[in-house]
Protein backbone atom coordinates (compact mmCIF):
# COMPACT_ATOMS: atom_id res chain seq x y z
CA UNK A 1 0.00 0.00 0.00
CA UNK A 2 1.00 3.69 -1.44
CA UNK A 3 1.50 6.57 1.20
CA UNK A 4 1.75 10.00 0.96
CA UNK A 5 2.53 12.54 3.23
CA UNK A 6 1.18 16.03 4.66
CA UNK A 7 3.46 19.56 5.00
CA UNK A 8 3.84 18.62 8.15
CA UNK A 9 5.61 14.63 7.26
CA UNK A 10 2.40 12.97 8.60
CA UNK A 11 1.88 9.68 6.52
CA UNK A 12 -1.05 8.95 5.08
CA UNK A 13 -2.10 5.29 3.76
CA UNK A 14 -3.97 5.78 0.50
CA UNK A 15 -6.18 2.54 1.01
CA UNK A 16 -9.14 4.16 0.10
CA UNK A 17 -10.39 4.96 3.14
CA UNK A 18 -11.88 8.79 3.84
CA UNK A 19 -12.48 8.95 7.26
CA UNK A 20 -8.40 8.14 7.44
CA UNK A 21 -7.52 10.96 5.44
CA UNK A 22 -9.98 13.05 7.03
CA UNK A 23 -9.05 12.27 10.46
CA UNK A 24 -5.46 13.64 9.26
CA UNK A 25 -6.52 16.62 7.45
CA UNK A 26 -8.27 17.50 10.95
CA UNK A 27 -4.86 16.74 13.32
CA UNK A 28 -2.40 18.35 11.19
CA UNK A 29 -4.05 21.36 10.15
CA UNK A 30 -7.29 21.99 12.57
CA UNK A 31 -5.30 21.04 15.55
CA UNK A 32 -1.62 21.87 14.80
CA UNK A 33 -3.02 25.38 14.21
CA UNK A 34 -5.09 25.21 17.12
CA UNK A 35 -8.75 25.93 15.07
CA UNK A 36 -7.30 29.10 13.87
CA UNK A 37 -6.92 28.07 10.54
CA UNK A 38 -8.13 29.20 7.43
CA UNK A 39 -9.71 28.27 4.08
CA UNK A 40 -6.75 29.00 2.38
CA UNK A 41 -4.53 26.36 5.34
CA UNK A 42 -6.60 23.61 4.25
CA UNK A 43 -7.43 24.08 0.72
CA UNK A 44 -3.40 24.30 0.49
CA UNK A 45 -3.32 21.30 2.44
CA UNK A 46 -5.77 19.28 0.26
CA UNK A 47 -4.12 20.50 -2.94
CA UNK A 48 -0.79 19.09 -1.37
CA UNK A 49 -2.24 15.48 -0.82
CA UNK A 50 -3.95 15.42 -3.87
CA UNK A 51 -0.53 16.42 -6.55
CA UNK A 52 1.16 13.36 -4.24
CA UNK A 53 -1.70 11.01 -5.55
CA UNK A 54 -2.47 8.97 -9.12
CA UNK A 55 -5.29 9.86 -11.52
CA UNK A 56 -6.67 6.34 -10.01
CA UNK A 57 -6.15 7.57 -6.30
CA UNK A 58 -7.97 10.99 -6.76
CA UNK A 59 -10.78 8.94 -8.15
CA UNK A 60 -11.11 6.34 -5.34
CA UNK A 61 -11.30 9.49 -3.02
CA UNK A 62 -13.81 11.97 -5.29
CA UNK A 63 -16.06 8.69 -5.36
CA UNK A 64 -15.60 8.44 -1.39
CA UNK A 65 -16.32 12.01 -0.75
CA UNK A 66 -19.72 12.10 -2.75
CA UNK A 67 -20.49 9.57 -1.57
CA UNK A 68 -19.85 10.65 1.97
CA UNK A 69 -21.49 14.21 1.35
CA UNK A 70 -24.53 12.80 -0.40
CA UNK A 71 -25.28 10.48 3.13
CA UNK A 72 -24.64 13.52 5.35
CA UNK A 73 -27.05 15.78 2.67
CA UNK A 74 -29.93 13.35 3.04
CA UNK A 75 -29.14 12.87 7.11
CA UNK A 76 -29.39 16.89 7.37
CA UNK A 77 -32.31 16.99 5.17
CA UNK A 78 -34.45 14.91 6.84
CA UNK A 79 -33.11 15.66 10.31
CA UNK A 80 -34.70 19.30 9.38
CA UNK A 81 -38.00 17.48 8.01
CA UNK A 82 -38.28 15.46 11.50
CA UNK A 83 -37.91 18.50 13.30
CA UNK A 84 -40.70 20.60 11.08
CA UNK A 85 -42.92 17.16 11.31
CA UNK A 86 -42.33 17.47 15.39
CA UNK A 87 -42.99 20.98 15.15
CA UNK A 88 -46.35 20.53 13.54
CA UNK A 89 -47.66 17.62 16.08
CA UNK A 90 -46.33 20.19 19.03
CA UNK A 91 -48.62 22.80 17.60
CA UNK A 92 -51.31 20.47 17.11
CA UNK A 93 -51.26 18.71 20.26
CA UNK A 94 -51.22 22.07 22.11
CA UNK A 95 -54.00 23.56 19.65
Amino acid sequence: MRTIKTTTGAEIALDGDLITLLETLYEEVTVRLELARTFEDMMREIHFLADQMTEEERRTYLVESLFLNTVTYENERLGRYLKKLASVAKDSAVS
